[in-house]
């Protein structure tokens, strides 16, 4: 805090002042949000988007990814990504974008940081199957929001501001984000994956790189990092008039077009069949044993069933889990243990 015309001006103050010089008039600012759900005091220091950021950071949802599956199951080496990571290059690109756009960075930060909270074990294998058993369907990007609205903190919520829960709720599927920092995230969330799923796709020896589609390369760079640097660099050039933060078409066609083959050789090629099936095998088996117990569940979902009935309680559990605690809760109840003759 310090004295500015006699006034005592607080360091959030000062963010807010800064945000207000510095953004395009297009950024969203933290004094301009729309709130939260539960009104609470002003932080002295953050602004609500840099404390979204760190209630994020914070809750055991985030702190769970780091075992949970980006697109190999419990791989075996070091180096594969995981649902955090993925989640840590997102938010890279996503601050890249919104910094050099001179959109608001702490928002697209706190959005990226939240936007996969919602998956499931064993990655969108685990996705396909709740969708299949959960009345309604299940989608990652809603469970996301689920996630920081209903489930963190024992039933309480994260109580975020609403252009978080947007960005997070809006980062993929049909409706689109309200900000354009929600659409930074939603770009550096297909930049990331296409990008990072590829070089794990290499590394694990599905594909090879002479097989990559020749004219993708030639478009958007041979590595990793150049693809990445053409798609970013193309954004900036052409987030100059509306639809704001968007692609030329070349690069967006190359883009898709890379992605479509990812589809077709990684995402559903045979060579994950038989994981698949195991992996829904897993989490069938669960939903129906925690239909028919519910009472077995942790506390805190054994009070959603009063509420909101067992199928979303167990959808909800099941969701949360990462693929080891998923792997081991099933051998727990359905793998007999070793017999001892004492």
């Amino acid at each position: 805090m310090y004295q500015k015309g006699g006034m005592r001006v607080t360091i959030r103050e000062q963010w807010e002042n800064h945000e207000e010089q510095w953004l395009s008039e297009r950024a969203m600012r933290s004094v301009d949000s729309k709130g939260r759900e539960h009104p609470i005091p002003p932080c002295e220091i953050r602004t609500d988007f840099q404390r979204d950021r760190d209630r994020i950071i914070h809750c055991k949802g985030f702190r769970r990814l780091k075992f949970k599956t980006q697109v190999f199951l419990a791989p075996k080496g070091d180096h594969y990504r995981t649902r955090l990571t993925h989640t840590l290059e997102v938010s890279q690109v996503a601050r890249t974008l919104a910094r050099a756009l001179r959109l608001n960075e702490d928002l697209a930060e706190a959005i990226s940081l939240g936007h996969d909270l919602g998956h499931t074990p064993f990655g969108h294998i685990g996705e396909k199957t709740l969708d299949r058993l959960m009345p309604g369907g299940f989608k990652h990007n809603v469970q996301s929001l689920r996630m920081v609205d209903v489930l963190e903190k024992d039933g309480k919520g994260l109580n975020l501001t609403w252009e978080v829960r947007d960005g997070i709720r809006n980062h993929s599927g049909e409706d689109e984000p309200a900000t354009l920092e929600g659409w930074c995230v939603r770009r550096a969330d297909r930049i990331a994956y296409i990008n990072h799923d590829i070089d794990d796709a290499i590394r694990g020896g599905i594909l090879k790189p002479f097989e990559l589609p020749h004219r993708c390369l030639e478009v958007l760079g041979d590595t990793h990092s150049k693809r990445i640097n053409t798609m970013i660099l193309d954004i900036l050039k052409n987030s100059t008039d509306e639809p704001f933060v968007r692609m030329s078409n070349e690069i967006r066609e190359a883009s898709e077009e890379l992605r479509d083959f990812l589809f077709e050789r990684v995402y559903n090629d045979n060579w994950r069949a038989q994981e698949e099936r195991r992996c829904d095998f897993v989490l069938s088996t669960l939903f129906a044993y925690y239909v028919e117990n519910p009472s077995l569940m942790p506390d805190e979902y054994v009070q959603i069933v009063y509420g909101e009935g067992v199928e979303r309680a167990v959808c909800d559990y099941l969701a949360c889990m990462t693929d080891r605690y998923a792997t081991d809760d099933f051998t727990r109840l359905f793998v007999p243990n070793d017999f001892a003759i004492r």
